[in-house]
């Protein structure tokens, strides 16, 4: 069982248009509205995977009744955390060629005792868990060290935790030896604090993190590829992807695939590289199910491209 926790979970509704024109009335060709953020998005996967899985989210107004309902509707057991805010709302437009329009909400602030609910209902959901997955940034009213109790938290009870956030909450987090961290190649810079322009660099700072407290990297490198960078050593892996149709919540579900597959060493990066190429072929954030995996265009290898750049877009 996995068990994710999402502090700014979202409603995330997706328009595909026939073209993206400022100032004009559009109308969309297909809509569609998925239960959103990221430890949500992990969630999806794993279901879709056929494996259990519980949501752990704060959710409040109508939306957040919404959320829980769609969660169900994806055969995952949702333990919402009443809060006085609303649930967000996030946008996304997709024109024909693929380049994605995001309009995302801030979403509600946390009070202090419903910070505290949060930290107890992971504690209460987490018995039996394989994993708990940590995922997003977090909303108004948490501190960045909110991930570092929750990290020391579940250690304690004796769980594996995969981090996957960004930023002040990921560097709080690293003294706490989360047993994963998921940067994409954007926030793994901003952790060592310079550009990264080939898989060799984005290698020598996935080890930077280690050394910082990570057990383990799975960074993302976008279209290039995935590096996995263990105590054992470090792989890198690619897949042959056909047309894209959307990117949202393809790193999700390559945590999802890693973690479905034991969350360590080349099967799990396999499979993380597999979810991820499927994803992106899918519409909006819609999460591959097995039937739309292809492991065969998978490719594992121990020695990592040290020169292969890493393109404008990926960076």
């Amino acid at each position: 069982m996995i068990l994710t926790v999402t502090p700014n979970p979202s409603l995330d509704r997706t328009y595909e248009l026939p073209g993206l024109t400022r100032g004009a009335v559009l109308r969309a060709t297909t809509d569609r509205v998925d239960p959103g953020g990221k430890g949500v998005n992990v969630s999806r996967a794993v279901a879709a995977a056929g494996h259990r899985t519980v949501a752990v989210a704060p959710l409040g107004g109508p939306e957040g009744g919404l959320l829980a309902q769609l969660l169900g509707e994806h055969g995952i057991e949702a333990a919402g955390v009443p809060i006085a805010g609303s649930t967000r709302i996030n946008i996304t437009l997709v024109e024909p060629d693929g380049t994605l329009t995001k309009v995302n909400a801030a979403g509600p602030a946390i009070t202090p005792a419903e910070a505290e609910r949060l930290l107890d209902t992971v504690r209460a959901r987490s018995a039996g868990a394989d994993w708990i997955a940590c995922c997003g940034s977090l909303p108004r009213g948490l501190p960045p060290q909110w991930y570092a109790e929750l990290v020391a938290r579940s250690h304690r009870a004796g769980v594996r935790i995969a981090l996957d956030t960004s930023g002040a909450a990921l560097i709080a987090a690293l003294p706490e030896r989360p047993d994963v961290i998921k940067p994409n190649i954007q926030e793994l810079a901003e952790a060592v604090g310079r550009p990264l322009a080939t898989v060799g660099e984005a290698l020598d700072a996935a080890r930077e993190l280690c050394e910082l407290g990570a057990r383990s990297v799975l960074a993302s490198l976008g279209a290039v590829g995935q590096l996995l960078v263990e105590p054992a050593g470090a792989h890198f892996a690619s897949a042959r992807v056909g047309a894209v149709r959307s990117d949202v919540g393809a790193g999700d579900a390559s945590l999802a695939g890693f973690l479905s597959a034991r969350g360590t060493g080349r099967a799990a990066l396999s499979a993380a590289v597999a979810h991820g190429a499927a994803a992106v072929q899918l519409p909006g954030s819609a999460m591959p199910t097995p039937a739309d995996l292809d492991p065969s265009a998978v490719v594992v290898t121990a020695d990592v491209p040290m020169d292969l750049a890493l393109t404008e877009q990926t960076r």
